[in-house]
């Protein structure tokens, strides 16, 4: 399972090669933001080692419209958030955006022309949607990736990710929640730090 979480959150926002004309706004949305991942990521005058700090720069602003890292993190902390100082909330959501994108920028960078595909789109009148993709691998292996969504002012922005039916901000509250439950905000914190 650790495997095919690796495989599907290395692809973190590599939705899909194409898009079904029957998408929504927030399928459309998450379209234009793999167009332009995948246009940095072909881009010649981008690609090598030497290349690796400026293509990560455009990366992570094109990652940053699409998703919210601030409602993944208070997500995944869950109710400890709220006891959580200003300040704290605000440091806590720079090591968590910092380990997502240590973790899986690299991941997102080996993009080898594997296969997205638009499966469905839903939206509910709350403001909610869910883009449900797959990704089909060289070896022809499936894997559900699913991109749970909210709507800001006509800004549709991902706040979860669900592959093969694990949610990454579940699976990052429930890390959470051990350490929380043995120890303290602090080492918590401490931990964070130490994976960076």
């Amino acid at each position: 399972m650790k495997a095919l979480l690796t495989v599907g959150l290395g692809m973190l926002l590599l939705f899909m090669e194409s898009v079904s004309a029957a998408a929504g706004v927030p399928g459309d949305q998450v379209r234009q933001t793999t167009d332009k991942l995948l246009a940095i990521l072909e881009d010649p005058q981008l690609k090598g080692e030497s290349k690796k700090s400026e293509r990560r720069h455009k990366l992570k602003e094109v990652l940053y419209q699409r998703f919210d890292f601030t409602e993944m993190a208070k997500r995944s902390l869950g109710s400890e958030w709220r006891r959580r100082s200003p300040e704290e909330q605000k440091e806590f959501v720079k090591l968590f955006t910092d380990l997502l994108e240590r973790a899986y920028l690299d991941k997102i960078e080996s993009y080898n022309g594997e296969n997205f595909q638009y499966l469905k789109e839903r939206e509910d009148d709350n403001n909610y949607a869910q883009v449900d993709t797959k990704l089909v691998d060289k070896q022809g292996q499936e894997f559900a990736i699913n991109y749970r969504l909210y709507n800001t002012k006509g800004d549709w922005k991902v706040y979860d990710v669900v592959i093969e039916n694990v949610s990454v901000v579940n699976n990052y509250r429930a890390q959470f929640t051990r350490v929380l439950a043995s120890s303290s905000y602090e080492e918590l914190v401490n931990r964070l730090k130490g994976k960076l």
